[in-house]
């Protein structure tokens, strides 16, 4: 992936991971071998670095509000967002990251 994580378990987290460059959080620590979830939140961070980061956050904000209009369901809209959309598609295939071509989120729209 060209750099390294920290996966830090975080009980109070509401969801199973998260990441927040430069982490991964889990919120049980039985999820620290979970890989096709480690991989998702791999897939995310890895957009967040290609976007600098703060961009991602705004974009993946917008993609959410855009389908919640859309949508009128938080599920559907969260699992419509495009970076959402990559990460569910590859997150299964481990060799993903080292054959991910630059702005690949982006044909998910």
């Amino acid at each position: 992936m060209g750099y390294r994580y920290k996966i830090i378990v975080a009980p109070f987290l509401k969801v199973s991971g998260m990441a927040l460059f430069p982490f991964i959080l889990v919120n049980n620590k039985s999820l620290l071998t979970d890989a096709i979830l480690i991989n998702h939140e791999r897939i995310h961070l890895k957009q967040q670095a290609e976007l600098l980061v703060i961009p991602f956050y705004v974009l993946y904000l917008i993609n959410y509000l855009i389908n919640i209009a859309k949508y009128r369901n938080h599920d559907k809209a969260y699992l419509n967002i495009v970076f959402e959309r990559e990460a569910y598609a590859k997150d299964a295939d481990p060799g993903y990251l080292k054959c991910r071509k630059m702005y690949s989120w982006f044909r998910y729209f």
